[in-house]
C-alpha cells in the first residue's frame, strides 16, 4: 500500500486528541513510522514523569500508523500490549514502529518509545499490537 507522508499527516491531523497533544508524524513508509510529541507539564503525573497514558497513546498511534502503511488507511487497533521500562522525562517522546508481519486483514507491529532530552534518547517503553483493517471487502 502506498500512502504518502503528507496523506498520513492529514489522517493524524483529523484526530482531535492527536492535535490536543501536538503530535507530529515525522516519518511514514513501509519501513516504519516515527511519531513525535512535545512534553509539557500538563502531560505529567504526580512524580513529574510523563503520564503512562501519554506514553501508551504514542505507542498505540505509532503501531496503528505502521499497520496502516501495510494495510491501507482504514485500520484500527485490535489489541496491544505495552511494557514500561523506565519513567519518561525530557522535552519530547518519539515512538518508532514497524510491521513484523502483515496479512490481508491484519498486521502485527512493534514499537519502541523513547524520551528525548538534552542527553539524547532513552528507551522508556516497548509495545506490540495487532492492527486490523476495517476496509469493506467486495461481497462483504
Amino acid at each position: 500500500m502506498s500512502i504518502s507522508l503528507e496523506a498520513a499527516r492529514q489522517v493524524l491531523q483529523s484526530q482531535p486528541f492527536s492535535r490536543l497533544l501536538d503530535a507530529e508524524l515525522a516519518a511514514f513508509s513501509d519501513a516504519g513510522v516515527e511519531l513525535r510529541l512535545p512534553v509539557s507539564a500538563q502531560l505529567t503525573q504526580q512524580h513529574g514523569f510523563v503520564h503512562g497514558g501519554v506514553v501508551s497513546y504514542a505507542a498505540d498511534n505509532a503501531l496503528t500508523f505502521a499497520g496502516g502503511a501495510a494495510l491501507g488507511p482504514a485500520v484500527v487497533t485490535s489489541e496491544f500490549k505495552i511494557n514500561y521500562l523506565r519513567p519518561a522525562t525530557g522535552q519530547a517522546l518519539v515512538a518508532r514502529a514497524h510491521v513484523v508481519h502483515a496479512g490481508r486483514t491484519q498486521a502485527v507491529c512493534r514499537c519502541e518509545v523513547f524520551s528525548v532530552s538534552d542527553d539524547g534518547e532513552a528507551l522508556c517503553a516497548v509495545a506490540q499490537g495487532t492492527i486490523a483493517s476495517i476496509a469493506k471487502r467486495d461481497g462483504a
